[in-house]
């Protein structure tokens, strides 16, 4: 029974590689020369420091720039909310991998709402897709490429 898996996911290593040429641009700027401005990463949380406002939003449109550039879907970033405090300004923003589970209970419902022949199941972070033929399964996926949903969505694990 063929079958594939809808799952949001981010390649953490293109995301570390436009991080490290972020960093590297805003040490070369002559804008930047003499502050203390960078962009730090934990996880999935990267965090922007720099010394004003303007330039933390400078440096949010170079980190975009770099990581459109290497083909990280910017969707997937959550922004936090700006700090100034003193001589420094901060903003933490995430970047969202898997499904949680009121995005998958609405897909599940989009596809059903659809009238498609097919099965779905959530699966922790993805939701698994499957029916009996293989242009049921395309008609899936082109109808969730047609819905504006929160995060970007992958289609990934087509077994025939």
């Amino acid at each position: 029974m063929p079958s594939f898996d809808v799952v949001s996911e981010i390649n953490m290593h293109e995301l570390a590689n436009a991080v490290d040429q972020t960093n590297r641009e805003v040490n070369n700027r002559f804008d930047f020369k003499g502050t203390d401005s960078r962009v730090e990463t934990a996880d999935n949380v990267l965090t922007l420091i720099a010394p004003a406002e303007f330039q933390i939003k400078q440096m949010t449109d170079i980190l975009l720039t770099k990581l459109s550039k290497r083909g990280v879907d910017t969707g997937c970033l959550e922004y936090g909310e700006l700090q100034e405090s003193g001589r420094e300004a901060r903003q933490t923003i995430t970047a969202r991998q898997g499904i949680d589970a009121e995005l998958a209970r609405k897909i599940v419902k989009l596809i059903k709402d659809s009238k498609q022949k097919v099965q779905t199941s959530i699966q922790g972070d993805q939701v698994r897709v499957s029916g009996k033929k293989r242009d049921d399964l395309q008609a899936v996926i082109a109808l969730l490429k047609g819905q504006k949903l929160s995060l970007p969505l992958q289609y990934v694990n087509f077994r025939d």
